[in-house]
């Protein structure tokens, strides 16, 4: 019974990838149903707010139907996804970047107390981590939240490993700051 429900699960989603793969519009929108909210969840961890992160998933879902084709089978399909998503985050702030150095120019260390994070709320964490800079909170989502190490970091980024690592140490003190704020409040 249970190999037969995997037969058929590998079924659906092989005949889901293919209809993807050959522009049909009824298994991309199964497609965006299944993955969106998880993958809004990680575009808005990197996302200034909820428009940013909505114009983020949809750059990313067009990427994916762009390059599904280059899904090699080799992982995960969710992993893969997850991977277009935080690059097409880091290029849309990277536009957004250029975009704000003409008109202005911006920028600005972690032991918290496990009783200060879990008064937290979820939804609390999520805003304090989108008011942090652009390039804390890049990094931060990229090495605490994802698991990337400095040195992966450095080369998405074009960034030193130093400053990976200064610029976590950064969002880390920054966010304390914010909670224990929070936590007076």
């Amino acid at each position: 019974m249970i190999a037969t429900q995997n037969l058929q699960q590998s079924l659906d989603w092989t005949v889901l990838l293919e209809g993807c793969l050959i522009g049909e519009s009824i298994a991309q929108k199964q497609l965006y149903q299944r993955y969106a909210p998880k993958m809004f969840g990680l575009c808005l961890r990197y996302s200034e707010n909820f428009q940013i992160a909505e114009d983020v998933l949809q750059e990313g879902f067009i990427k994916v139907f762009y390059k599904l084709d280059e899904f090699r089978h080799e992982g995960s399909f969710e992993g893969w996804l997850k991977r277009i998503f935080i690059n097409t985050a880091i290029e849309y702030n990277r536009k957004e970047k250029k975009h704000r150095h003409l008109i202005i120019e911006e920028d600005l260390e972690m032991s918290l107390s496990y009783s200060a994070i879990e008064h937290l709320i979820k939804d609390d964490l999520i805003n304090m981590i989108q008011q942090l800079p652009k390039g804390y909170r890049q990094i931060f989502n990229l090495y605490v939240i994802d698991g990337f190490n400095h040195i992966e970091i450095s080369a998405l980024l074009s960034i030193s490993v130093g400053t990976s690592k200064s610029q976590l140490a950064r969002a880390r003190q920054a966010l304390k700051k914010q909670i224990l704020l929070n936590e007076h409040a």
